[in-house]
């Protein structure tokens, strides 16, 4: 169990040690009443001032807590990234760089909740051929592990990984090589959560989608007895719910995660970006458009009517935000980063 103390994660026996011992140590020492000069009320006092202050702090550790980690940023065409819509209405929105590409983060999230540590995707990772990422135009030095790193976790502190599907951008950072060039799981510990119609999907892939499936990704994976197949919607733990969409693959999960007065969404690529919340604005690379478009007007509806926070997990400008209803329909509000979410 880890509890999570201004945004670092500390082992219950480091709290134990540093922090509940000495308290207990003092207990005893103030019920002994070996402070002679001191009347009994001042005792009491100083005893329910400290034991006060220690259950508040305890409540708040045993919190949920999110954290957004970047994995490294990509660029993608404009037209494969927004498909139909004409680039005179989605550059005005989210613009291209000189040769007609966007750049996209790839974010991951991090959910302490109870004795669960969940990873929701991976990133892309560090194992793709050199042939194969020149065309996706890698940039930045943000990677999984060092983002986990700055938060005070490791890889065999994730009890749970999520996988939204399993193109190269949301799983490839599950695994890595060995010194022998041998794919491996990173995640030692943990479960790994994937959509059965997702599974079955990637292993048997469409002309479409198959350059998307890494068998470097996916192999380490079929091996595990660590990975779990899901036939449906659920609540992993009682704060995280599992759900399913088909417009962009097969048996895409978004993640809907209870903070306890609202709930932070991770859409994945149902939703990536700020431009696709507009009805109208799909991706080329999503299987079935319209579903998309069907999938997409039920989701915001209710993250609207729920007062949601929408994270997104491409949008190279943009963690977070809020919605609210326009005249042409629910469009983005207040822009967020998750670590401000706890002060709204």
């Amino acid at each position: 169990m880890q509890i999570i103390i201004r945004n670092k994660a500390f082992s219950f026996s480091t709290i134990f040690s540093f922090v509940i011992k000495p308290i207990k140590g003092l207990n005893d020492f103030l019920n002994r009443n070996e402070i002679l000069f001191l009347p009994a009320r001042y005792i009491y006092l100083i005893k329910n001032i400290i034991f006060e202050e220690f259950a508040k702090a305890f409540i708040m550790s045993n919190q949920i807590r999110v954290f957004s980690l970047e994995t490294g940023n990509f660029k993608a065409d404009g037209g494969t990234m927004f498909g139909v819509v004409p680039k005179v209405m989605w550059e005005r929105i989210y613009p291209a760089d000189e040769n007609n590409f966007c750049p996209c983060a790839c974010r991951s999230l991090l959910v302490v909740t109870g004795d669960r540590t969940i990873l929701i995707d991976t990133g892309i990772g560090d194992k793709l051929d050199p042939d194969y990422a020149k065309f996706h135009y890698l940039f930045g030095d943000d990677n999984l592990l060092k983002s986990l790193k700055q938060v005070g976790f490791a890889p065999e502190d994730i009890t749970d990984v999520i996988l939204t599907h399993l193109h190269f951008d949301h799983c490839g950072g599950t695994t890595n090589f060995d010194a022998q060039g041998n794919s491996q799981i990173v995640f030692s510990n943990a479960d790994i959560w994937v959509s059965k119609s997702q599974w079955n999907w990637a292993m048997n892939p469409n002309r479409r989608e198959k350059a998307a499936y890494l068998k470097e990704n996916l192999d380490p994976l079929a091996r595990s007895a660590r990975l779990k197949l899901v036939e449906n919607p659920f609540f992993l733990t009682p704060d995280v719910e599992l759900r399913f969409y088909d417009g962009h693959t097969k048996g895409l999960m978004s993640v809907f995660i209870n903070l306890g007065n609202r709930r932070l969404v991770f859409a994945g690529d149902l939703l990536p970006a700020i431009p696709y919340i507009r009805l109208s604005f799909t991706a080329a690379y999503d299987i079935s458009p319209l579903t998309s478009i069907e999938e997409k007007e039920v989701f915001l509806k209710e993250l609207l009517d729920n007062d949601d926070i929408l994270f997104m997990q491409h949008d190279i400008n943009a963690e977070a935000c809020t919605l609210k209803m326009t005249p042409k329909g629910i469009r983005e509000n207040e822009i967020l980063k998750v670590n401000e979410i706890f002060e709204i």
